[in-house]
């Protein structure tokens, strides 16, 4: 008799079931079809439920999918791609550029972190422009007032999504701060870490922006000196990562 209510219960609820686990959390990445280098800042929506979001830096995403549904990838300078996702682990997606393709020439100079943020505001000005509209009071003729274009811009799905873009370029720009000043040469002239070693001290010692952005030379130094002192003692010590800062927005 229980048996039997079992097999009747799992018959009813299997429709069901099957639908709860349809729709996941797919993780993919976004490459140039042509070099093969991953793309990043592309926008990716599902086409179905309208979620969408911008790949990070690594050219990574992750979006809610079920099978059958279209998934739409646009980008700057790249032929709009459109697939249907049909149960895949993860999504490998090849764009194709809407341009000529110039291989990227290697020199020896180092454009600074502000140089490389200046260029990138001005390639998406737009989004800039979008994610700061103003002074929701304005002042007129007529004394002060409520702009209605600003109070607009601050709700419209075009905003959030810029604000999101403008994001994720500012994370970009204070990780290529660090990277810019706390170089492996400036690590190993100080300590004389070479190899796996150094590669272990920077990952576990790497400083804040914050740090970064207000120390001098010689504060930098002193920092390494520091902790590589605590390195000797146990190079093998792992140091809990910083909790991540969580964006939360509440509509698309």
């Amino acid at each position: 008799m229980m048996k039997t209510l079992f097999f009747l219960f799992i018959v009813v609820n299997l429709p069901f079931l099957g639908s709860a686990q349809a729709v996941r959390s797919v993780e993919g990445i976004v490459f140039d079809q042509f070099s093969g280098q991953r793309v990043a800042k592309a926008f990716i929506r599902n086409d179905e439920t309208k979620e969408n979001t911008f790949n990070n830096s690594r050219g990574e995403f992750s979006l809610h999918v079920e099978a059958g549904e279209k998934i739409i990838v646009e980008k700057e300078g790249y032929f709009t791609d459109t697939l249907t996702y049909t149960g895949q682990a993860v999504l490998l997606i090849y764009m194709r550029r809407s341009s000529i393709y110039i291989p990227e020439v290697r020199v020896v100079a180092r454009q600074s972190p502000d140089d490389v943020l200046k260029a990138t505001k001005e390639a998406y000005r737009k989004s800039f422009n979008l994610a700061d509209p103003g002074d929701v009071f304005t002042v007129g003729p007529t004394g002060a007032g409520i702009s209605i274009n600003a109070i607009y811009s601050l709700f419209s799905r075009e905003v959030k999504q810029a604000k999101r873009l403008t994001r994720i370029i500012q994370e970009d720009y204070e990780a290529n701060v660090v990277d810019y000043n706390f170089t492996r040469d400036l690590v190993s002239n100080i300590t004389g870490l070479k190899g796996d070693q150094l590669t272990l001290f920077m990952r576990n010692y790497r400083p804040s922006y914050t740090f970064v952005k207000l120390a001098t030379p010689y504060q930098l130094s002193s920092y390494i000196k520091g902790k590589y002192e605590m390195f000797k003692l146990n190079p093998n010590l792992r140091l809990l990562p910083e909790l991540p800062q969580i964006h939360l927005d509440v509509a698309n």
